[in-house]
């Protein structure tokens, strides 16, 4: 007897228009609970007005969205945030000069126990730094020290500093912006091996991606996203990356390819 996974977090009917331009077009989106969701498109196709519409980075126009099954309505990131959902943008958003610990704790300091300390916001170092040293090791991300500038980090180490700062703060799932982008071979696979470790770890991955071998290694399905909509969800398991790419492009009809048609 086959389960079936719930959907943790939803959309229905998003719609947003920048005058004459639309770039949502009723887009519907289903995250599964345990999940890496990859969404792929062409330029234009709305995949980053998708992702700023679920970060609360966007207001979309029309349409719904239901986090755990309750209706939930951002009006900016920080929204999104209190409700569990962290993203990392492809410019990571850290601060090169400051150290690892400081980075993870960035806009969330620890302060020291104490009312005179919490009234001068007095920053507890020595928590931060233990508590980021347990996270750091938790996902297995390699660091000399956690004392160390994020600017002496190469660019996958710097990766997987924005990905732990996420998962640190985030309860019900990681957006992941072109997480491999610009970075090697080797630092391409630490990126995916580390994205494998968070979504074994309880939380639900989105993942926006032009790379489609990665994409193809890492998924678990495919939110295939044309014109503003979403034209498919398929199985990476069951169908090719050529048939992915023709129905992404709109070169193939992507009836016969969709996920119900292979389960």
């Amino acid at each position: 007897m086959s389960t079936i996974t719930p959907t943790i977090f939803e959309a229905r009917g998003l719609v947003k228009r920048y005058g004459h331009v639309t770039a949502l077009d009723g887009v519907d989106f289903d995250l599964r609970a345990g999940e890496i969701l990859a969404v792929i498109g062409d330029n234009g196709a709305g995949k980053s007005s998708l992702i700023k519409a679920l970060s609360g980075a966007l207001i979309p126009d029309e349409g719904t969205m239901f986090l755990d099954g309750k209706p939930v309505r951002f009006q900016s990131p920080i929204d999104a945030r209190k409700h569990g959902i962290e993203a990392v943008y492809q410019d990571l958003a850290v601060a090169p000069a400051m150290t690892i610990a400081e980075n993870l704790f960035l806009g969330r300091e620890i302060l020291r126990p104490g009312w005179l300390a919490k009234c001068l916001r007095l920053i507890d170092k020595k928590a931060m730094l233990q508590e980021a040293t347990r996270h750091m090791q938790d996902l297995k991300i390699g660091i000399r020290s956690m004392s160390q500038a994020v600017e002496t980090l190469s660019g996958g180490q710097r990766q997987g500093v924005a990905v732990a700062r996420s998962t640190a703060f985030a309860k019900h799932l990681v957006i992941l912006d072109e997480p491999t982008a610009a970075l090697g071979v080797k630092e391409g696979n630490m990126v995916l091996e580390l994205i494998r470790r968070v979504r074994d770890k309880g939380l639900p991955v989105i993942l926006i991606s032009h790379n489609m071998p990665h994409v193809f290694e890492i998924a678990d399905r495919i939110h295939i996203q044309r014109l503003g909509k979403r034209v498919a969800v398929v199985n990476p398991k069951t169908i090719s990356m050529s048939d992915a790419v023709a129905v992404m492009t709109g070169a193939k009809d992507p009836q016969d390819l969709s996920e119900d048609a292979h389960a």
